[in-house]
């Protein structure tokens, strides 16, 4: 005898069966009561809810020969026939497989036809969304004005991609996803019919994953059953589905809300070589880091056990709530960089250890160090003064290390301050000065400033990379050109570029150079849309090719190298300004 999947043979075979969908089956029950069936209906709802199901038991019951308060009675020969999947008056259609025009067309052919043996004939579509455009028309009129002996199912859980003209022609019926505590009593029902035996919390836990979807709660528990254990608990359960043990999820929030990075990474790779996916592992850290954050302000959570409880107000005590929403939008980031990168687990490492420099704690220091409440200062270099009497010499040496290297990162953050406030000045004089740069491309002001290369601060220097460039090739007949535009009658143009020169940025750009920097008035004719047009239209003659031009106020250059310079003596450390 061929196994039987559980989704379905426990499948509902009446409205009754059917969970958590009250709201949809009371009123198709009290349709087929009153005799108003309508010619075309349309279920729509997420995954494993009971779309296909109350799809079946609506064919049955409309064509049932014995219905009871609206129920088929799955007793007579259309039930049974329909059960069986003998009765060719009930059609069941993937939409998803047989999507064509000429699916449809075979439809409206078969549709002139009575039925053989049943009252009406059915047609069940299933991901109806999934028609082409022309299938959708085909269908169109045929749903709008069928004949009297045919009804339309159809089922989809995209609605949105349905076109309106046939969303208004169905009545519509829409399922929410199931309450974990109706998944609950439907497994607690499957397993003692099954007699399976699980835990309370094993059931809890499936009905939670389930996240709405009866039919995925079944998977999980079939997964589970084929185990071949005696009884499912929570821990196989979660095993199973690849979810990193709530033990060392409290363990890597806990150490993360202390900072200490050694313990935190220890146990996120405890958890990655026991095979568990890093996306799931970043989630039930977020999923954790909420409850903590739920239980801090409500003070009660269901899913946990008493002990899993305490642990959560262990670290609630320890933390605010604005530490606990920085975290979950941390590692929300860090979740939509992992699909970006293939070094996931690199990434993840490098993200964790982001969170443990809290801003709670002084000096950001990345240790595992306990501090004095209230004050900046470190508890244990103080009980290394207090005993420094009575220390062994390695130890003490390894203290003084540690000292010394907490002094240098003090003195390290102070500098970066100092260059971040002297850097931040740099970039607004320079974007708000009247001389700023002119990208022909896009005619708005290019930030001289465009990033400042960090990556060698801790080594003690660091960059200014500007975007102008007037070093290049002179280039020629630029001269010649100016004067053009005197001869042409463009006199405001002649006028501002008097006394400039023009030089190869690279082979698609000309830069245009003032040597004495632009004026404000100058800046206003040279934006306007047609002098950009005309200098460009000029150069790319001159060069027998399109080119680009680009306005590079050296003044502004040198002003910028200058203020680099002094900003180099004050920090004491050398700034390159590099011209790309």
């Amino acid at each position: 005898m061929s196994y039987t999947a559980l989704y379905r043979k426990f499948r509902p075979t009446k409205f009754s069966e059917i969970v958590g969908q009250e709201h949809i089956t009371r009123t198709l029950k009290n349709q087929i009561i009153a005799n108003r069936v309508g010619h075309a209906y349309l279920l729509t709802g997420g995954r494993g809810t009971g779309k296909t199901s109350a799809a079946k038991i609506l064919a049955r019951a409309i064509n049932c020969l014995n219905p009871k308060d609206g129920e088929p009675c799955n007793e007579c020969e259309i039930c049974k026939a329909a059960i069986q999947g003998s009765l060719t008056d009930i059609v069941e259609m993937d939409a998803a497989s047989n999507n064509s025009v000429e699916d449809i067309r075979s439809i409206r052919e078969e549709v002139n036809f009575l039925p053989t043996l049943a009252k009406y004939r059915v047609y069940i579509i299933d991901e109806v969304h999934m028609l082409s455009v022309g299938a959708f028309n085909a269908l169109l009129k045929t749903l709008e004005e069928p004949p009297k002996h045919v009804k339309f199912i159809l089922a989809t859980t995209e609605p949105q991609k349905l076109p309106a003209t046939i969303l208004s022609r169905c009545q519509r019926f829409d399922y929410k996803k199931i309450s974990p505590e109706d998944i609950k009593s439907r497994l607690e029902f499957i397993c003692k019919e099954s007699s399976i035996s699980i835990t309370e919390e094993a059931l809890k836990t499936i009905s939670i994953l389930a996240e709405g979807a009866m039919r995925d709660a079944l998977s999980i528990l079939e997964r589970c059953v084929q185990e071949g254990e005696d009884e499912i608990n929570d821990d196989m359960v979660k095993d199973l589905v690849g979810i990193p043990k709530v033990e060392y999820i409290n363990k890597i929030v806990d150490n993360v809300i202390k900072c200490n990075v050694e313990e935190t990474l220890r146990n996120i790779d405890i958890v990655i070589k026991d095979g568990k996916d890093l996306n799931n592992l970043i989630w039930e850290i977020i999923k954790y880091v909420k409850d903590v954050l739920v239980y801090k302000s409500s003070g009660s959570l269901d899913l946990y056990n008493v002990d899993e409880q305490n642990s959560i107000k262990e670290i609630s005590e320890k933390t605010s709530k604005e530490r606990l929403l920085d975290i979950i939008y941390s590692l929300s980031e860090l979740a939509n960089d992992l699909k970006m990168t293939t070094q996931k687990t690199i990434m993840l490492e490098v993200g964790i250890m982001k969170l443990c420099i809290s801003k709670d704690v002084p000096n950001n220091k990345l240790m595992n160090t306990d501090f004095r409440e209230g004050s900046g200062e470190n508890n244990s270099t103080s009980n290394m003064q207090e005993n420094s009497g009575n220390r062994n010499p390695i130890n003490g040496t390894q203290n003084e290390m540690y000292t010394n290297t907490v002094n240098s990162n003090n003195e390290l953050e102070k500098k970066v301050r100092q260059l971040e406030t002297k850097l931040e000045k740099i970039s607004n004089f320079i974007v708000n000065s009247p001389n700023g740069g002119i990208n022909s491309n896009t005619y708005e002001k290019s930030n001289t400033v465009k990033k400042i290369n960090s990556k060698n601060i801790h080594s003690g220097a660091t960059s200014i990379v500007t975007n102008e460039n007037p070093t290049g090739k002179k280039a020629e007949g630029w001269d010649n050109l100016v004067r053009g535009l005197k001869e042409s009658g463009k006199i405001m143009l002649y006028t501002n570029l008097m006394n400039t020169t023009a030089t190869e940025i690279n082979d698609m750009t000309v830069g245009i150079v003032f040597k004495n920097g632009i004026t404000p008035f100058g800046r206003s004719i040279l934006d306007k849309p047609e002098s950009v047009n005309e200098l460009s239209k000029l150069v790319s003659m001159e060069y027998g090719k399109p080119m680009q031009i680009k306005y590079v106020d050296a003044k502004k250059q040198e002003e910028t190298r200058d203020i680099a310079s002094e900003l180099s003596e004050e920090i004491g450390m050398p700034i390159n300004v590099i011209e790309e």
